[in-house]
């Protein structure tokens, strides 16, 4: 059974920088497509980042560019996203996601391995 488990949120200022982890158990971590996620209050999940099975391809929504990276380790099985210059509108709770699909698409369907997700609270 395929396990994500986040940790790293918490409330941070605009224009600091966060980062993100998610360990992953239960899967072979570089047969995944991973991706982030996140969901404002009272808004829809949206795509933030993903990177393809390979490892050779990312993708970020036009709001993540320049300003947060995804990353890996295989041996840590553990998929990051690193926050810069975080802004009040980045406030939401930010969900790990992997899938078998070998790029990072950004419908929430082809998913179906997620974790619950920490809060990330960003003040003006």
């Amino acid at each position: 059974q395929v396990q994500l488990v986040e940790s790293g949120g918490g409330l941070v200022q605009a224009g600091d920088s966060l980062g993100l982890s998610c360990a992953a158990s239960g899967l072979a971590f570089s047969m995944y497509t991973l991706a982030w996620f996140r969901q404002a209050p009272g808004q829809e999940r949206e795509f933030v980042a993903g990177l393809s099975m390979s490892g050779g391809s990312t993708r970020y929504a036009d709001s993540a560019k320049d300003r947060f990276t995804i990353s890996r380790d295989l041996r840590k099985n553990t998929v990051w996203l690193q926050m810069n210059i975080l802004k009040p509108e980045d406030t939401a709770v930010y969900h790990c996601a992997a899938s078998r699909i070998s790029l990072p698409l950004t419908d929430l369907p082809l998913y179906p391995s997620w974790g619950q997700g920490p809060q990330v609270p960003v003040s003006s």
